[in-house]
């Protein structure tokens, strides 16, 4: 079954190749070539943490006038959830970046111009 989707597929592109005395009938807007660079983006950015023990304590505040001695226990937890998601963030980091499986933008241009490519037409 999965040849014969194959085969239905070489089919159509071996007729629009034939078409027009052997000339494609797509033409490439722009040629067929990689570049040797890649567009600057900057990583996105992960998800809020700490936010539900972020609002606690500001309600805390608000209850009890902005008195800090009052709202120990919810200052204390937001505290630990931030120190919980740097050592989470700095793990991360250490361990593969980021992203798995992708290069940041400077350190894929700076491969691409040490490894440059043919700049001719397939």
């Amino acid at each position: 079954m999965a040849a014969q989707v194959g085969v239905n597929i070489q089919e159509k592109v071996s007729r629009l190749l034939n078409r027009q005395n052997g000339k494609p009938v797509l033409k490439p807007n722009k040629p067929l070539i990689l570049n040797d660079t890649v567009a600057n983006r900057k990583m996105k950015k992960g998800e809020a943490t700490c936010i539900t023990e972020l609002n606690l304590m500001m309600a805390c505040w608000k209850q009890n006038n902005f008195v800090d001695q009052l709202c120990s226990n919810e200052m204390q937890t937001f505290y630990t959830c931030v120190q919980k998601a740097q050592a989470k963030m700095k793990d991360k980091s250490e361990h593969g970046g980021p992203q798995k499986g992708r290069f940041p933008s400077k350190q894929a241009t700076s491969l691409l111009k040490r490894f440059p490519n043919l700049h001719t037409e397939v």
